[in-house]
């Protein structure tokens, strides 16, 4: 099989991984501490889909962990195509996630400026959450990649 960067059980593998699983959480941890985002559908589908993807994230990077201890080979078409499909539905929720919820803060803060209006509403934490859950999809998308790459 084909070694590139990114590739399960390697330390980039694990990297990427890890980053995944910390943009997901910073993403759920700014969202969650934000006042009365439960009230807006985008911003709680952007915390169930950021919590999928730290869980998966995580699942494989302990697996990666496992895989160096080990110093085996997690490169059998079959954990590959489990691999691949995880990481294609995982990046498109998360962009979905992000799309939609950049749209709502877009909406809020520029189009109605309907934060001045509801002080009370913390859109400078759903414009950092938003940014955590882009660069969460970008690394997602690398690792998709990645995966697929390496499949064909």
């Amino acid at each position: 099989m084909k070694k590139m960067i990114g590739s399960p059980g390697t330390m980039s593998g694990l990297i990427l991984r890890l980053g995944q699983c910390a943009t997901s959480a910073t993403s759920i941890g700014v969202m969650v501490s934000a006042p009365g985002f439960s009230s807006y559908t985008a911003f709680c589908f952007l915390v169930a889909s950021m919590g999928l993807q730290m869980i998966w994230s995580f699942g494989l990077a302990c697996l990666d962990v496992y895989a160096i201890r080990r110093k085996s080979d997690l490169q059998s078409p079959i954990l590959l195509s489990l691999f691949t499909v995880g990481d294609w539905v995982t990046a498109l929720l998360s962009l979905a996630a992000a799309c939609s919820s950049a749209g709502v803060t877009v909406l809020f803060v520029k189009d109605t400026e309907f934060c001045k209006q509801q002080p009370a509403l913390s859109c400078d934490r759903f414009q950092i959450s938003v940014g955590f859950a882009f660069l969460n999809w970008f690394l997602a998308a690398i690792s998709s990649h990645t995966m697929f790459w390496i499949l064909i």
